[in-house]
């Protein structure tokens, strides 16, 4: 696994956009600000092969906005719909169901737009990884791999349809 550090110092355009919470920062141990960030690659590590370290990439941030109270909200949800984007699971059923694990919903609020969200990643990801072992197999016929891209066409299509009793 590849380490992430950053670097010590933000970019200057950040540094301007922190500059006027330095004060109530400094003065309010354990507070957080929420902010929409950039981030740039500085620098890469790339252990020889006979040494026992991990890889790592240092990172700069080049760009931040930090959120007013007004805004704060907003970007909160951003946030949140982010990371149900990145965490969604499930399992798809051999009728093409969808089902999304339960913490998975939970981070949905019951939102129908971040519902359908995790429920087409949860089945993204089943066809790509579907896919891979596919490519995978060795000595594979033609006629083979047209029986299993019929397979993942099939799959998407219904993922695209939706569960009949479904969001």
């Amino acid at each position: 696994m590849t380490a992430i550090k950053l670097d010590g110092k933000p970019a200057t355009a950040a540094g301007d956009a922190l500059a006027p919470h330095a004060q109530r920062l400094y003065a309010t141990p354990g507070m957080r600000i929420i902010g929409v960030v950039e981030l740039a690659h500085v620098e890469r590590t790339e252990p020889a092969p006979d040494e026992d370290k991990e890889p790592s990439v240092k990172l700069r941030i080049t760009h931040l906005e930090l959120a007013n109270a007004e805004q704060e909200a907003v970007l909160r949800e951003a946030q949140r719909a982010l990371y149900l984007h990145r965490t969604a699971q499930g399992t798809l059923g051999e009728d093409g169901d969808i089902e999304l694990a339960r913490h998975t919903l939970a981070a949905t609020g019951n939102r129908l737009t971040a519902i359908e969200a995790a429920r087409l990643h949860v089945a993204l990801q089943h066809w790509a990884d579907y896919g891979r072992r596919v490519l995978n197999t060795h000595n594979v016929t033609v006629a083979e791999m047209r029986h299993e891209l019929d397979a993942i066409v099939a799959g998407l299509d219904l993922a695209l349809a939706g569960a009949p009793d479904g969001p």
